[in-house]
């Protein structure tokens, strides 16, 4: 499994929309559900910082998810300049893969 994870600070007066969109059945993953490749996303808020946001995006392999950005890159790039309007801040936290280990 490939999995990339986005911080974000959500400006004050547009957390209902952020949370619209970014929501597990939201905007952005309307648009990754047109890949085969993609598994889910989840959006968790932080506790101790009201503003504070964190995105968990699964997919089946970062190749799938590098197939989506190709195929789909025009309609990405709309809703992420829309977006940006959303937010104060947001950072590409990684991108990590499932570590498999054999048994023998």
């Amino acid at each position: 499994m490939y999995v990339i994870i986005w911080e974000y600070q959500v400006k004050t007066d547009r957390t209902a929309d952020f949370e619209q969109i970014y929501h597990s059945n939201g905007a952005w993953a309307e648009l990754f559900i047109k890949s085969v490749g993609f598994l889910g996303t989840e959006l968790v808020h932080d506790l101790n910082h009201a503003q504070r946001y964190i995105t968990i995006d699964r997919w089946v392999s970062s190749r799938a998810y590098e197939t989506f950005l190709a195929q789909w890159h025009d309609e990405y790039e709309v809703l992420d300049v829309y977006c940006k309007g959303l937010t104060e801040q947001e950072a590409l936290l990684g991108k990590w893969e499932s570590v498999s280990r054999e048994t023998r």
